[in-house]
């Protein structure tokens, strides 16, 4: 008798442990199923929030210029410690209106849509506005002040540093809520997990790449200094390259702002959204191109509009 209690316990212990193991590997499947679909939304939302990405590189890249050089990288840093703080407070704020007003998020959406094609139609403005002559001026003054003993460089970098948090904010507030809109079906859990993810991942690009590009210059003449005539000739090539990458991604960043903004813009109006698409697969061969090419064409119409908006009650006021 107890031989065969014994065998019945022993067979039961055995039954046991096959449950288990059938329920870690379902579970194991699930937890693979899950972590794909986050990786899925966080590559979706990285190529809708690449726009904003883009303008922010550039941006960022800019607003260190003038900081002498053994002190960009400290500056770098700075500004990537700010943006990560801003993330730390927008994360949570967006989950919080996904939960109690999920409606909130479209027209969030469109607002950060319509503020992108702002900004993409203030530059444009600005740049038929000054020539190249006042930029010239206006560079020479900063390299001066840079260079003159009697300014106070801690001030001046914290200017700098206060300047690009202000400028992530913004960006990033953009980046989240696109985000958000498109993880608005998912679990809490996995728009958790994407916010989370996306915020990292762009922090830690952007200014990895911003900190690589504020040193190309740095590092192009450290190469011409070397006996190597090819080391040379790289290093050489690197102090050409840099103003123009410098400039490369201002222009793109630029483009980028109507294609994104405007993008969400007639995402965000069903009927012309639907319209513009209806229209774009009647030519398939080019289908995805039309659809950029009409958000941008919708992004530069209505940044040029809020611009004259914002120009005529700036007359106004005077």
């Amino acid at each position: 008798m107890a031989a065969s209690s014994l065998l019945t316990l022993i067979d039961d212990i055995a039954t046991l442990l096959d449950d288990v193991a059938t329920m870690t590997k379902v579970a194991a499947r699930q937890s693979a199923a899950a972590a794909d679909d986050v990786a899925a939304m966080t590559q979706m939302a990285a190529k809708k929030t690449a726009g904003v990405l883009g303008d922010d590189l550039a941006l960022n890249a800019q607003q260190v210029t003038g900081v002498k050089a053994d002190r960009e990288l400290p500056v770098v840093w700075a500004v990537a410690k700010g943006s990560l703080l801003n993330k730390a407070i927008l994360v949570p704020t967006a989950l919080a209106i996904s939960a109690i007003a999920p409606w909130l998020i479209t027209p969030l959406l469109m607002l950060g849509g319509l503020f992108l094609c702002f900004e993409g139609a203030e530059k444009l403005l600005h740049a038929l506005v000054h020539s190249r002559e006042d930029a010239h001026v206006r560079h020479a003054e900063l390299l001066q002040a840079v260079a003159n003993e009697q300014v106070d460089l801690v001030a001046f970098e914290k200017d700098k540093i206060k300047g690009a948090v202000r400028t992530d904010f913004i960006l990033s507030a953009e980046i989240i809520v696109i985000t958000l809109g498109t993880v608005a079906a998912a679990s809490f859990a996995q728009q958790v997990a994407v916010l989370v993810g996306i915020s990292v991942v762009m922090t830690v690009g952007v200014y990895g790449l911003v900190g690589g590009i504020v040193k190309l210059d740095d590092a192009g003449l450290y190469l011409t200094q070397k006996a190597s005539p090819t080391l040379q000739a790289l290093g050489r090539g690197l102090l050409v390259f840099a103003p123009w990458l410098m400039k490369a991604l201002s222009v793109l960043g630029t483009a980028a702002m109507f294609l994104v903004g405007g993008g969400i813009l007639l995402h965000g109006v069903p009927a012309l959204g639907h319209a513009v698409a209806h229209w774009a697969q009647s030519w398939a061969w080019a289908e995805s191109l039309l659809n950029s090419l009409a958000g941008g064409l919708a992004g530069l119409v209505a940044g040029a509009l809020v611009v004259g908006c914002v120009q005529l009650i700036a007359l106004g006021r005077r």
